[in-house]
């Protein structure tokens, strides 16, 4: 069993750079029983990853502040504070911030394992591409 997790937001936790956002992982699977990864995304203008999807997990998104762009499932979804959005595995989908404010994102992961490519991608982003696959993430040609 895992122990009680409590992250306040002066806390500090590990935060990576990534597809041009900055992440803060809040929980990783092996906090989570494998359950889930939760990461806040801060997103400034222009900032999002390339289109692609993912085979093992479920993926969804509350907007804490701003506004994000989603291109997911033939549809496009622009989501405001207080919106919520959710991927299944298997769509093909790509998020950008389209405004000219930096938006901040929680992310969930269901189950938990993709920490490992973010983590990959931090160290050798330009290997996005290579490094997906190990994850179950194929990256695509933007629609």
């Amino acid at each position: 069993m895992t122990a009680v997790r409590a992250l306040h937001a002066d806390d500090e936790a590990e935060v990576i750079d990534g597809a041009g956002d900055s992440y803060r992982y809040l929980i990783r699977g092996s906090e989570s029983n494998g359950q889930y990864f939760v990461v806040e995304g801060v997103v400034p203008p222009g900032g999002g990853p390339p289109r692609h999807v993912q085979t093992r997990e479920e993926e969804a998104f509350y907007i804490l502040a701003g506004e994000v762009t989603f291109y997911a499932g033939g549809e496009r979804i622009v989501g405001r504070t207080g919106s919520f959005v959710h991927i299944p595995r298997g769509v093909a989908h790509r998020f950008k911030n389209e405004s000219d404010a930096t938006a901040r994102i929680l992310f969930w992961f269901s189950p938990a394992g993709i920490e490992g490519m973010f983590d990959k991608m931090a160290v050798d982003p330009d290997n996005y591409a290579t490094i997906g696959p190990e994850f179950g993430v194929e990256f695509l040609p933007d629609d």
